[in-house]
């Protein structure tokens, strides 16, 4: 099947990327990694439909809210990295701004503490209205839509009209992270008939819907205004006036998203695209790779290699204390998703919510974030910011090109651990040549306050590491995050850690 090209689009001057000119030669196939298996279905669904990658990325990005509902919403944020057969390179920032614009600044908001327990610690994050940030999701998957899809919005929107309506059963891996979560589905009326209906918490196997956030979909291609500036949006802030939330009519019709030049860097050959600033998880990896230059890694999983990847690690936490920005950085929960179609247009894709507020966007489904809740973004007190912010953060959705053409694209969940997840899997990738599947699966490490080391290396190689009294696991485990990659020509690997799905055109 002929597949459309993607359009080139306009921008002003300003914030125009260089162009580059080639005779691009096709992928032999469409290729896709996510998160979960119906994320997965809709990409391709839109592939096979003539939809280029942006169309399944977006439409991935869609059924995203719906299968992985703790993960990601349109309620949320995230960054698009985009690279079309034409060489157009643009990163498309749809993260959340600071809110606030004509309120009080001295009024006290909804803001309440909840406790997590986790595996082995308890974690207190904060919820309530006033715990959200002008989301960017919507916008944000709209945007590239108009921008570089080609197939009608309601087509993209479709897969995930159809898992919302009819239902998707939890896995496991989303059952687990909805139980980490109770006390915050709990929160509010909406969330507990989302998550707990008839007063039954689901579980693993249990079908997930959501009619309300359906019927908002389908109405989308006729009234994507109304989340910002129509009449949702004002449902919105009559609650937040009512409730102590700090978004504002002012705040949602300021929204809009950032295309930005994305940071390139070489390693072993390859071009690198990732997330500028004002994040820094880009920032940090192509850091860490800067400093493995020249280094001797010896062989895969050896100690010698672990040994680099630990002073890799090292150098990554000394920048990220040298380069404290201006505004606040979110790390939280994430999701991501990858897509190279047979042209050989790509989207790396990764987006959040957070833990979630605990409240829905009235009429819609749409559960709102609370990233105006986590301690560690904001070390001078909570509600500082002045309103208008774009908040940073450590997503880094990658792109790797070689020969004119984007041969990797990948991303990862994983709060703190993207840096080192993504790290570790393009050094095994790009250094070594590891095919993709070993890449991912090998077991990693991960240095911040401590060194966390997963199972699956050898003894003598963690013992080479005794200066840094490593913590060993016992298993494998989402920590240390979710890395979903493809690779052309035929390559696709969604992480096992975080039940990851692919797909890869011409296979079962």
């Amino acid at each position: 099947m002929d597949r459309p090209r993607a359009r080139a689009g306009h921008r002003d001057a300003a914030t125009a990327t260089a162009q580059f000119v080639y005779s691009p030669v096709p992928s032999s196939r469409s290729l896709v990694a996510s998160g979960h298996a119906e994320v997965t279905a809709a990409a391709r669904v839109v592939l096979e439909a003539g939809g280029n990658a942006f169309d399944a990325a977006a439409a991935a990005g869609f059924a995203s809210t719906v299968a992985e509902p703790m993960l990601a919403s349109l309620g949320g944020g995230g960054f698009l990295l985009a690279r079309t057969v034409d060489g157009e390179e643009d990163l498309f920032d749809f993260f959340v701004d600071t809110p606030g614009r004509g309120r009080d600044p001295d009024a006290t908001p909804d803001f309440e503490p909840i406790s997590v327990r986790f595996s082995n610690a308890v974690q207190e994050f904060h919820v309530g209205l006033g715990a959200a940030a002008v989301p960017g999701c919507l916008a944000g998957f709209l945007h590239v839509h108009e921008r570089l899809g080609t197939l009608p919005l309601a087509d993209v929107v479709a897969p995930a009209i159809r898992l919302a309506r009819d239902g998707v059963p939890l896995s496991p891996f989303q059952a687990h992270v909805l139980d980490l979560l109770r006390p915050i589905v709990r929160l509010g009326p909406q969330m507990r008939e989302l998550f707990a209906p008839g007063g039954n918490d689901l579980g693993a196997g249990d079908r997930f819907v959501n009619p309300a956030l359906a019927s908002f979909l389908e109405g989308l291609p006729y009234s994507a205004d109304a989340f910002y500036t129509g009449s949702i949006g004002a449902d919105l802030v009559e609650r937040m006036d009512a409730a102590g939330g700090l978004l504002s009519t002012e705040d949602l019709a300021a929204y809009r998203v950032i295309e930005r030049r994305p940071l390139a860097f070489e390693y072993h050959g390859t071009r690198l695209l990732t997330n500028p600033t004002p994040s820094v998880g880009g920032e940090l990896i192509a850091h860490g790779l800067e400093h493995l230059e020249g280094v001797d890694l010896g062989a895969p999983g050896s100690a010698r290699h672990l040994a680099g990847i630990v002073g890799a690690m090292e150098a990554q936490v000394r920048r990220r204390a040298e380069s404290a920005r201006g505004g606040p950085t979110f790390p939280r929960g994430t999701t991501h998703i990858s897509v190279i179609d047979g042209d050989g247009n790509a989207a790396s894709l990764t987006l959040s919510n957070g833990e979630g507020s605990g409240y829905v966007v009235p009429g819609t489904g749409v559960i709102l974030n609370n990233m105006l809740g986590e301690d560690d973004l904001h070390p001078e007190g909570f509600h500082r910011d002045p309103p208008g912010i774009r908040i940073g953060s450590m997503m880094a959705p990658t792109l790797g090109v070689a020969d004119g053409r984007v041969r990797l694209a990948l991303g990862s969940g994983g709060s703190k651990r993207i840096r080192t997840a993504l790290l570790q899997v393009l050094v095994a990738r790009l250094h070594y040549g590891l095919p993709l599947r070993d890449a991912i699966e090998a077991p990693r490490l991960h240095l911040d306050e401590r060194l966390e080391i997963e199972p699956g290396h050898t003894r003598d190689a963690v013992s080479a590491l005794a200066a840094h009294d490593p913590n060993v696991w016992r298993a494998r485990s989402m920590y240390f995050g979710g890395v979903h990659a493809v690779a052309t020509p035929d390559e696709a690997v969604g992480d096992a850690r975080r039940e990851g799905s692919a797909w890869v055109e011409g296979r079962s």
